[in-house]
């Protein structure tokens, strides 16, 4: 009886999807060159330089400086993240710490924070803080949650038995955890490492607030003293190339095992652990790292709001920078998703080696840093097409290029839930190929389209560097105004545009955290 089902499965003819698949290939290789047009331009910007030049350029002390100070912070801020992140995890997910689900939330809530947000409170509560040693710490409470929610997600999901079958052979809780749990949470660790990475490579706000050099910080004033193109350039050079490295170190660690669970039957509700006396003493590491994480942000911003009083909140300007950022992180946000339909569509219902490696451009494009991405188009912009120089469809397009996975991630699993069957039908009652996708796999996957769409735009809102060297003439976003005024000085000013960005972040933050726990039902 089997071997005649596996042998229908096997020998059935497979249906392919009516939607013409030609229109929508020629939409993704369209955005995929989009997309790569970042790496192409520094390509080309090494090639215009000249070898000799570039040479001189990249082999100088400053490069070898700003190289050693992000090197460090890179092998000083994943490992602290990394450890703190899954002692949280273990502790919300697999004890009975009191209050996990409580903790499990403060654990992901720093991310409605942006980074540079998170410097302003450092600096405001403590002025003299800068250095490789400011750099680090606020880079872990500020990034720990891209940690934490892929490896508590994956501390859900794993099957107890095994650690089970590895106790019984004797092996003490330690051996179990380091030998069984750990390398089942690869994926999760170095994922989250790797993104963890590329944002302390792209970010600047955070270490510009404390004077720690970059190459990004380097690269933006680079550009706004001097316009410097060459030099500029190669330091984007140098960041390209820090990125793949990154890109390279992740894919080697995370290697080409196998980790989903073989065999009949479900896996059964894990043991949790009891911590008995020391119970409370591990409940001070939640405490301490949301103090940090939160408490720090919300204590110089109340402080600031206080200082400032009600003059501060200057209706008009501070209205006109949140309309404007709302404006553009919704049209960002829809202009990202809809040109992730067309690959998200093509690796779920035509998953060939072509859609594969469109799909990898995507994912490459998007660690190329922001300020990257931006010398790009102003570039482009500038030699080439000067009208489309700061404009709107100009800054869409870099928001496409840098939060495309975002949207991508959620309509892929969206998509795969629509039955294909369904464009089948809608193409034999005469509907065109687009017609018949639009009428039933997109209006489905409308759910998957929101959250993409929610969470590209909490990329946009935080973004800093991009926006900052493309918005059109007369933008003020609340990122923006909020750094202007901190570059004066004005950290009571400041304030209520920090505020804003909190609790409008507040709900896309929340959506993440209950997307996380509806992985394992919980």
């Amino acid at each position: 009886m089997t071997s005649t089902t596996e042998t229908m499965f096997s020998t059935a003819p497979r249906r392919r999807s009516p939607a013409g698949s030609s229109w929508t290939l020629t939409i993704a290789v369209v955005v995929a060159l989009l997309a790569l047009l970042p790496l192409g331009f520094v390509l080309w910007a090494t090639a215009a330089t000249g070898w000799d030049t570039a040479i001189q350029l990249i082999f100088r002390g400053r490069v070898g400086e700003l190289l050693t100070n992000t090197v460090l912070l890179i092998l000083f801020t994943v490992p602290i993240c990394t450890a703190l992140a899954l002692a949280l995890a273990w502790l919300t997910e697999r004890t009975d710490l009191p209050g996990a689900r409580f903790w499990s939330w403060m654990a992901v809530a720093p991310l409605a924070v942006p980074a540079f947000v998170h410097s302003y409170a450092w600096v405001g509560m403590w002025p003299a803080i800068n250095g490789l040693g400011a750099g680090v710490a606020i880079s872990v409470v500020a990034y720990f949650p891209f940690l934490y929610l892929p490896i508590s997600a994956a501390f859900r999901l794993l099957d107890p038995a095994l650690e089970d079958q590895a106790a019984s052979l004797g092996l003490a809780p330690f051996a179990v955890f380091r030998r069984v749990v750990l390398p089942q949470l690869r994926l999760a660790l170095c994922g989250g490492a790797l993104l963890i990475g590329l944002h302390l490579l792209a970010e600047y706000g955070l270490f510009a607030m404390i004077r720690f050099d970059t190459f990004t910080t380097a690269i933006i004033d680079q550009f706004q003293s001097t316009y410097n193109g060459v030099a500029a350039y190669m330091l984007a050079l140098v960041l390209v190339l820090c990125c793949f490295v990154l890109l390279g170190i992740e894919a080697g660690l995370r290697g080409r095992r196998r980790y989903a669970r073989l065999g009949p039957g479900v896996a059964r509700h894990v043991k949790i652990a009891k911590l008995g006396a020391w119970k409370y003493l591990l409940l001070l590491l939640p405490i301490a790292t949301a103090a940090f994480s939160l408490g720090i942000p919300a204590l110089t911003i109340a402080r600031w709001l206080i200082a400032g009083g009600w003059s501060i909140w200057n209706v008009s300007e501070v209205g006109l920078a949140l309309w404007q950022t709302l404006v553009i992180c919704l049209i960002g946000g829809l202009a990202t998703t809809a040109a992730a339909v067309p690959i998200a569509w093509l690796s779920i219902r035509r998953p060939t080696r072509a859609s594969r490696f469109l799909e990898g451009c995507y994912y490459l494009a998007s660690s190329m840093p922001g300020v990257v991405v931006a010398l790009a188009l102003v570039t482009v912009t500038v030699r080439a097409i000067l009208p489309l120089y700061q404009t709107v469809a100009t800054i869409v397009l870099a928001y496409v290029v840098m939060f495309l996975p975002r949207a991508l991630v959620s309509l892929r699993a969206s998509i795969a839930q629509v039955p294909v069957e369904l464009e089948h039908t809608a193409a034999s009652l005469g509907r065109s190929p687009g017609n018949a996708l639009w009428s039933t796999t997109v209006r489905l996957a409308a759910p998957g389209a929101a959250a993409g769409v929610a969470l590209s735009s909490l990329g946009i809102m935080n973004e800093l560097t991009a926006t900052q060297m493309l918005a059109p003439n007369g933008t003020r976003t609340l990122a923006m105004a909020f750094w202007a005024l901190t570059s004066e000085i004005d950290y009571a000013g400041a304030a209520p545009y920090a505020v804003l960005m909190v609790v409008f972040s507040m709900p896309l933050t929340w959506l993440l955290h209950h997307q996380s726990k509806k992985i394992a039902g919980r």
